[in-house]
């Protein structure tokens, strides 16, 4: 059963944190009406790598209809404020100010449609300074500080995907979720208010809470864990690496006496707690390269294996796409068949359906007889 086949979700969204969000609910079975100007979301050019179609859209927009609308026109609006009087969520991501300017603010909805859940996804929050500004994801890793503790030594990094973007998408689904939930006792709808910032900085929260209260700033330690040691990658005498993560004291033990074959370090000062490891990480980085240099990945695995270490290979996309864990899904396109990586939850109570992408503006002449 689709837990959501009875809501309607109308959407002014553009390129990932919102779709993400609105993807995620038609997958729950809601219906989901996208509004796209004439020139479409911008996120359908972002590249023509599946088929001539948008890998982030495709990924993204699954399961929706697209109404092709201008906003700006009068009988336009008339026509979404008709369909929003239907509506149980309105999402929108455009430019800071845009939704009001256009009629669609969310003070003024909540006034003219008030069971109506609106959501408001932004860069920066709708207060501060910077509620102004316009934000992508990799400003917003910069300006959270992801990027000062990701990459290597001698330079910061980007996360590779749009991680700021997929957070902000998820926690606003979260939170119209329990939106319709709270719906369903009072009768009333709410205003909810999610920006990339504040989803990524709630995510920053352990470094943060070193720099407050330990003045300490986390290093950037490339394939390592800045607060655990040993949990990271190392190079095997065939060129490949092995990630292994030691996470408690047993562990530490059966690592020492078992994979490195030296019970004595157990009595090493430098070495009894994961605090005095993180403190002395060279020293223990050489005694597991001491090791590890001289086996192949493979008995490196057996070992870690045998002492019940918790390990992982150093993938490339290559290897996640021939990976014997990854599960697929087929997703329909105007352009035929594709597969994506399969939504993360797996319910007994559920089979996903074959979704299908549409075409910009594909719903538009049955959408606007439905609503006349």
């Amino acid at each position: 059963m689709l837990n959501l086949k009875d809501v309607l979700v109308v959407t002014l969204e553009q390129a990932v944190a919102a779709p993400f969000c609105s993807g995620r609910l038609a997958e729950a079975g809601a219906r989901v009406i996208k509004i796209e100007r004439e020139e479409g979301d911008f996120a359908r050019g972002y590249d023509s790598v599946v088929n001539g179609e948008s890998a982030y859209f495709i990924w993204l927009n699954r399961g929706k209809e697209s109404l092709m609308l201008n906003i700006k026109d009068a009988a336009d609006a008339e026509l979404l404020h008709r369909i929003l009087a239907d509506a149980d969520v309105f999402i929108q991501n455009l430019a800071p100010g845009a939704a009001e300017r256009s009629g669609f603010g969310v003070k003024a909805l909540r006034e003219r449609h008030p069971k109506l859940i609106c959501c408001n996804i932004s860069g920066y929050g709708e207060q501060g300074e910077y509620r102004n500004m316009k934000a992508y994801d990799l400003l917003v890793q910069c300006e959270t500080g992801l990027a000062s503790i990701t990459g290597t030594p001698e330079a910061p990094g980007r996360v590779g995907f749009s991680i700021c973007d997929i957070n902000c998408g998820q926690q606003a689904y979260t939170a119209i979720l329990e939106g319709l939930i709270e719906r369903q006792h009072s009768g009333e709808g709410c205003t909810i208010n999610v920006s990339l910032f504040d989803g990524m900085a709630e995510w920053m929260a352990v470094p943060l809470l070193h720099y407050d209260y330990a003045n300490t700033i986390q290093p950037r330690v490339g394939i390592n864990h800045a607060t655990i040691s040993p949990y990271g990658s190392y190079d095997c005498a065939d060129g490949l690496s092995i990630v292994m993560a030691i996470q408690n004291e047993r562990e530490w033990t059966n690592f020492c006496s078992e994979v490195l074959g030296r019970p004595e370090l157990l009595d090493d000062e430098r070495l009894r707690s994961n605090q005095q490891r993180v403190a002395n990480r060279n020293y223990v980085d050489e005694l597991i390269n001491a090791v590890f240099s001289q086996l192949d990945q493979s008995a490196v695995i057996e070992k870690l294996e045998q002492a019940g270490i918790a390990f992982g290979r150093l993938n490339d996309v290559s290897g996640l796409s021939s990976h014997p864990q990854l599960r697929r899904c087929k997703v329909g396109t105007a352009a035929g068949e594709v597969e994506v990586a399969a939504v993360a939850a797996i319910r007994s109570n559920h089979e996903t359906p074959l979704a299908y992408v549409p075409s910009l503006g594909e719903h538009s002449d049955s959408i606007r007889e439905e609503f006349t």
